[in-house]
């Protein structure tokens, strides 16, 4: 089994990824996701990555992305056609959980919230690890959603990027093949932490 950390598949399941069909399919999966804030959605196949399915549905040329940690190959990016980015001015930031970017990215405006950044965050697994709690729009009641491998630094500097609604980031949680979002309308309490 591929390291759920980094973006290598083998080359013919690689290729998959940037079939039109197959990234449609990952679109309605992915509309569940923000849909349903804190739902798991599988979306990737046996030996296909979630993180890079999930960048070729929703970027293209016009798209800004950052890559601080330098997790995909240039052969990737380029597939990709998005134009490299700092943190502070991407339209989508690629991390992992281990520990969160240095400088506070994207916010958006007041005139334009939607420009705030949506930040793609690589975990060990999801449906185990510690666990959130969930409430907002798209969720009856509450929602939980365990995930591994998160610096809980994330959680304090989403509330700060997140506390001047409607301006603030979405993040996307994406283990090897599922995807968790948690939009910027979404309250998050984390279990034990007051």
């Amino acid at each position: 089994m591929n390291d759920p950390m980094t973006l290598d598949a083998p080359g013919d399941v690689r290729m998959g990824v940037w079939q039109p069909p197959r990234q449609q399919r990952a679109f309605r999966g992915l509309l569940t996701a923000f849909s349903y804030p804190g739902r798991v959605v599988r979306l990737a196949d046996d030996g296909e990555l979630a993180t890079l399915l999930l960048l070729a549905t929703l970027t293209d040329g016009a798209s800004r992305l950052a890559d601080p940690e330098r997790r995909l190959s240039e052969d990737d990016v380029r597939r990709l056609g998005v134009r490299s980015s700092a943190v502070e001015s991407a339209d989508f930031v690629l991390c992992t959980g281990a520990h969160p970017p240095e400088v506070t990215p994207r916010l958006g405006s007041l005139e334009n919230p939607e420009q705030g950044a949506t930040l793609i965050i690589q975990v060990p697994a999801l449906e185990e690890g510690i666990e959130l709690h969930l409430t907002g729009p798209g969720i009856q009641a509450e929602q939980t959603l365990r995930v591994a491998g998160v610096d809980p630094a994330w959680w304090r500097l989403r509330d700060e990027w997140n506390v001047h609604f409607p301006l603030g980031v979405d993040l996307v949680l994406a283990s090897e093949q599922a995807v968790a979002v948690l939009p910027r309308t979404t309250r998050l309490t984390v279990e034990g932490v007051h």
